[in-house]
């Protein structure tokens, strides 16, 4: 898919209406994200990993090199890091340190042997905060948060004294071996945006633009991306190459792919989302729980779409239930017990809560139709204004009304047949493509 040029244009005209103008510094920030395929993931012939063949994927990983210290992107966010493994570090290290990155590494828990890298150019940053996120799931996932201040840009209004800070996340998750596992991501990115904002609440200047890469492991169908969308995250790949986004057929509008997982599919999952400080967007619980309840709607669907049973209780259109009668409902829908995945008692209560709105103790089943509908931020924004709903919106604790933010120049995705929804037979980096995403710093004036 070639870059849109209108497109582009239009997204700049659009950020220039809502209050942006640009920094005096030409220059850009660039990120790139990657799943580099840890070696002892990746098959080879015989039923062997590629980690038992040290020249292998020592070359690998050379080559992986090479092609990161050409885009010289201010930003690196690789996960499946072999971390486990000394002499693949020190090769990292040593590359990327004496080319000018500061290198940040965490491995999963329990040993797992991968983790996530994060590597940030030195003359571009200064790192004010290093924050490691276990989440202690099932999965043993893991994230990493970088607060960082920009040099050498400058405000083009000398009166005002721009923050020049941003948010850095880098994380890799659950791949969806099964229906619970949806869920699961579900909590691993609330995870995220639960540390983000407590960190953020806590800062001089909470209005702070972020950065959110990684492999999520999910398409633009799943609920993550709804979810991230209703928090007023973008993704910037879809940004730089517009086309029609219509959420009720996100299936039909990703052209783009990023993976061929083991299953042999393809399909676009390696996001670098942003989010800039004047978004709106609804109450983080709130989108948590339409999230959780979206999904139990899609499963469902699902379930009687392939002929299968579900609980009597809820094929009762309009029946009422009480919180015994829906715990069993899902307990019988094999979702419940967050030891394998699925909902915890903590999240049961919160949407037992969510669905009995008046507090009596019955809950309308009906309702959970309705709360599956994510909106996209657009949505949510147009809504709240029609409706006078509770928003959630980040300000300056300072009196300027001015924060740091960031407008998407390009994105672009390698190798280049992936842009078009092709997997070339013979890209043997990774599993993955490579996104690098071009902003450039802006001024957003929140008042």
């Amino acid at each position: 898919m070639g870059e849109s040029a209108d497109g582009l244009n239009q997204e700049f005209d659009d950020q220039e209406q809502q209050g942006y103008s640009n920094l005096e510094s030409p220059e850009t920030v660039t990120c790139t994200t990657f799943n580099i395929l840890a070696p002892i993931y990746k098959r080879i012939s015989g039923g062997h990993c590629e980690s038992e063949f040290r020249e292998c994927w020592y070359d690998r990983n050379e080559h992986i090199l090479d092609g990161l210290l050409q885009l010289k992107s201010s930003i690196i966010c690789l996960q499946e890091f072999w971390v486990a493994n000394e002499d693949l570090r020190g090769m990292y290290e040593k590359r990327l340190g004496d080319a000018g990155y500061l290198i940040y590494k965490l491995a999963r828990t329990n040993n797992r042997g991968d983790g996530l890298l994060t590597a940030v150019q030195q003359n571009q940053f200064r790192v004010l905060n290093y924050r490691e996120l276990l989440f202690n799931d099932v999965a043993d996932r893991v994230a990493q948060i970088l607060h960082v201040e920009l040099y050498s840009y400058t405000s083009q209004t000398t009166s005002t004294n721009v923050v020049k800070e941003a948010l850095i996340v880098n994380t890799h998750l659950i791949f969806p071996h099964d229906f619970r596992c949806c869920f699961l991501r579900l909590q691993q990115v609330y995870k995220i945006l639960q540390y983000i904002k407590s960190y953020s609440d806590k800062c001089t200047h909470q209005s702070l633009p972020i950065i959110l890469c990684g492999d999520w492991n999910g398409s633009k169908r799943g609920h993550v991306y709804k979810f991230l969308r209703s928090q007023g995250f973008v993704s910037s790949y879809d940004v730089a190459h517009p086309y029609a986004d219509d959420d009720d057929d996100a299936e039909g509008c990703q052209k783009w792919v990023s993976h061929r997982n083991h299953r042999g599919n393809i399909c676009g999952v390696d996001f670098i989302w942003l989010l800039n400080p004047h978004k709106l967007r609804k109450p983080l619980k709130e989108s948590f729980e339409e999230a959780l309840l979206g999904s139990m709607k899609s499963m469902l669907h699902r379930i009687i779409s392939e002929g299968g049973q579900i609980p009597e209780i809820l094929k009762m259109k309009g029946s009422c239930m009480t919180y015994s009668e829906f715990c069993q409902a899902i307990r019988e829908l094999g979702i419940i017990g967050q030891l394998h995945g699925g909902l915890s008692t903590e999240d049961m209560e919160d949407l037992w809560e969510y669905l009995d709105t008046d507090g009596d103790g019955i809950a309308d089943l009906t309702q959970v139709g309705r709360s599956g509908i994510l909106c996209t931020s657009l949505q949510c924004e147009e809504g709240n204004k029609e409706n006078g709903a509770e928003t959630e919106r980040r300000t300056l604790r300072d009196s300027s009304g001015v924060a740091l933010g960031f407008v998407v120049k390009k994105a672009t995705l390698s190798p280049n047949e992936v842009e078009k929804g092709l997997w070339p037979e013979n890209y043997t980096l990774s599993d993955h493509a490579l996104l690098t995403v071009e902003f450039v710093p802006v001024e957003i004036h929140c008042a």
